[in-house]
């Protein structure tokens, strides 16, 4: 069982570029038709550089080019059938546009054991930099494993 030694465990950086075919097809999946998301001119009507990114993305695209897309899970030897979504949240420092190349860095920064040891909650944090290494957003999840 995963426990409090795990907190400031980091892990494997992975790096992801924001393709528009990946977007496009994130769009398709969940229904997004914000012209913001889908056009450029209308991304710089409202004044982005380029087209941004949708911020619910981040999750995916982090687990998309990922090699080893749980290896948070297997490092703390939490097994995948145990784990429910508990929350996530993102904060934006600038805007991530296609054609960006993001880093992401993760960090356990909390394990909480609740429900008199039959649940165990795991807060993850993740620094996210872009290609000139400017920080551009932070992700927060909290992953909850049955015991």
């Amino acid at each position: 069982m995963v426990d409090q030694s795990a907190v400031g465990r980091r892990f494997s950086p992975v790096t992801a570029r924001v393709e528009p075919g990946r977007l496009r097809y994130f769009f398709n999946t969940t229904g997004e038709t914000n012209p913001v998301y889908r056009d450029e001119a209308a991304a710089k009507a409202a004044g982005f550089a380029g087209v941004p990114v949708p911020p619910t993305y981040l999750f995916c695209l982090e687990m998309m080019d990922n090699d080893r897309p749980f290896e948070f899970l297997e490092a703390l030897n939490i097994d995948l059938a145990r784990v429910l979504h508990g929350e996530q949240g993102f904060t934006y420092h600038a805007p991530i546009l296609v054609g960006d190349t993001l880093t992401f860095v993760s960090e356990v920064t909390d394990v909480a054991v609740k429900k008199g040891g039959a649940l165990t909650f795991v807060g993850v944090k993740t620094k996210v930099t872009n290609q000139d290494g400017r920080h551009v957003a932070d992700t927060t999840r909290t992953i909850v494993v049955r015991n």
